[in-house]
């Protein structure tokens, strides 16, 4: 699952709120994806499109635990391969540009899944891809050699073996443990030389993009400006890319719609800011494209820090946030209405949602000062002692982004009421992912989780508890909230590894009520996505499920 801070926004409504709330009220149409989208002749060759991201990034490899985030992702999408790609409904095909068939071929002994690759298909230092990549990325991500920062070993942990086919581009995977979202797997895929040794995937991509395979080549950086520039690669087999070229440029949020309205972008991710919202659907020659998609808000808890370590004192904080207040808060003025997302897998208008909060998912402070008595934490107005320490904990949000700051004043006055003090520390907003939540420097902090079409997979390592690294040193990977079991990581492993939808949603609904208990991550809404583009693009937007085609992306004739 990737991570955002300023929300890449997303949808849902319907179902129960906490409480058993009457449904929320939605949109009488919500758009699936809202792309603009347009047929290649009708999208004129040439151009250059500016688009707005939100951080400069240092690593490039998405698939590594630093990498994992969503304007990493933006960038990635045009340049590397993927062997599926997801329509607006969140069924996955084969990505024909690199892989023309995929399916599963034995289920008995083993589950294997037979790849048949595009043979066009070249990186861009013109050696074929073929099994040997897959295989290398498998080994690098299976967990085995925990030397490799990996983001997750989901999916990849499951796997036997990976061998040749009849050719160089025929792929046999075979799973010693059956995996039901295997369409995950290999999305997006980097070379061999990448996954060969730890050092070469740790840092062969920081601060440098060597090698893709995508309708577009990396063009270059500029550290002053905050740019990263890719350029259509001419030896692209595939439809040749409409755009000459995309600068992608980092600002902090606050200055993103500024940039835009006055012209100096094309498209960005407006997120839920109702001021934003408004600059940017007033914007001369803009428009607001708004669908559903498999986004939410939260506040991740950390579970090493000391104020939380106990996670009766995390349950209580939880009990003092009233959600749907901060909910209401964070969508007014957007013309979308959103229910309280109770589930930690699955959105409020999928197939699968259970709401498994139970009394957590409740507002209830008289409840809250109960437990924290219970705790050993005992008022001394106004805030909380135990052992002459006060129980205050830092809140962090990134610089720049009204929303955090908006949930940050809202959580320090609602926890203020139980005698729990809140310090809000802004900090700059390249720095929030890289020096505060991955390293887990930080308390409570709020940000979106990005999901895909593969909810149990997509989300695991977020979950997951923690491994054991060289000299012993525990690594919690991808899970931010550095909270969790060998209850969920076994419930969350029946739900991937059931070829059974219907029970395998129920495996991972009984994982969602032991995440609930521990409180890591404390689900908001999903969110809507609202993104500011020029009127004149075609096949960009808010993209939903839906996987953009970058070499389609244009300015309309």
């Amino acid at each position: 699952m990737l991570t955002a801070a300023a929300p890449p926004a997303l949808s849902g409504c319907g179902g129960k709120g906490a409480g058993g709330a009457a449904p929320a009220r939605v949109p009488a149409v919500i758009k699936a994806f809202d792309i603009n989208p347009a047929p290649r002749e009708r999208v004129r060759d040439g151009g250059t499109l500016r688009w707005g991201i939100t951080e400069s990034p240092t690593q490039w490899n998405l698939n590594h635990v630093d990498g994992n985030l969503a304007e990493v992702k933006k960038v990635i999408d045009a340049l590397m391969p993927a062997a599926f790609r997801s329509d607006e409904k969140a069924t996955p095909v084969p990505n024909t540009d690199y892989v023309l068939d995929a399916r599963v071929i034995a289920t008995n002994p083993r589950q294997v899944v037979a790849y048949r690759l595009n043979p066009k298909a070249r990186w861009s230092d013109g050696r074929p891809i073929t099994w040997q990549d897959y295989q290398a990325q498998w080994k690098a991500l299976s967990g085995r050699n925990l030397d490799f920062h990996v983001a997750a070993t989901t999916g990849y942990q499951d796997i036997g073996r990976v061998e040749r086919g009849r050719d160089d581009h025929e792929v046999l995977v075979t799973f010693d443990n059956p995996f039901s979202e295997w369409q995950a797997l290999f999305w997006p895929l980097y070379p061999k030389s990448t996954n060969a040794t730890p050092d070469a995937f740790n840092t062969g991509w920081l601060n440098r993009v060597p090698v893709t395979a995508g309708p577009f080549r990396f063009g270059g950086f500029d550290p002053t400006a905050k740019t990263i520039t890719i350029v259509r690669d001419d030896h692209w087999w595939g439809p040749r890319a409409k755009l000459d070229k995309i600068i992608y440029r980092s600002l902090a949020t606050d200055a993103l719609v500024g940039a835009f309205t006055n012209g100096e972008l094309d498209v960005f991710d407006v997120g839920p800011s109702a001021p934003d919202y408004a600059r940017a659907r007033n914007a001369r020659g803009a428009v607001i494209r708004q669908a559903a998609g498999p986004d939410f808000r939260h506040f991740t808890f950390n579970g090493e820090s000391p104020a939380l370590a106990d996670p009766r004192v995390r349950q209580a904080i939880a009990l003092g946030l009233d959600r749907s207040a901060i909910t209401r808060s964070d969508l007014q003025g957007l013309g979308w209405d959103g229910a309280l997302l109770n589930n930690h897998f699955y959105m409020n208008t999928q197939e699968g949602y259970r709401d498994n909060a139970g009394e957590l998912g409740k507002y209830d402070p008289a409840k809250a000062e109960r437990m924290l008595d219970a705790a050993g934490w005992h008022r001394a107005s106004p805030t909380r002692v135990k052992a002459g320490r006060e129980l205050g904990v830092r809140f962090v949000i990134p610089s720049g982004l009204p929303l955090s700051k908006g949930e940050a004043e809202l959580t320090q006055a609602m926890l203020g009421k139980i005698g729990v003090k809140v310090t809000i520390q802004s900090v700059p907003s390249d720095d929030f992912f890289a020096k505060y939540i991955i390293p887990g420097n930080f308390d409570i902090a709020p940000f979106s989780y990005i999901g895909t079409p593969f909810p149990i997979s997509s989300s695991y390592g977020t979950y997951a508890d923690a491994t054991k690294g060289p000299g012993g040193k525990v690594q919690w990977n991808a899970n931010f909230g550095r909270s969790g079991s060998a209850e969920i990581d076994l419930a969350m492993r029946r739900a991937s590894s059931d070829l059974n939808p219907e029970r395998a949603r129920g495996d991972a609904n009984e994982a969602d009520r032991l995440i609930w208990q521990k409180v890591n991550v404390l689900p908001l809404y999903q969110r809507p996505q609202n993104w500011g583009v020029n009127s004149a693009l075609a096949n960009i937007g808010a993209p939903g499920f839906y996987t953009l085609k970058y070499a389609d992306i244009g300015f309309l004739r």
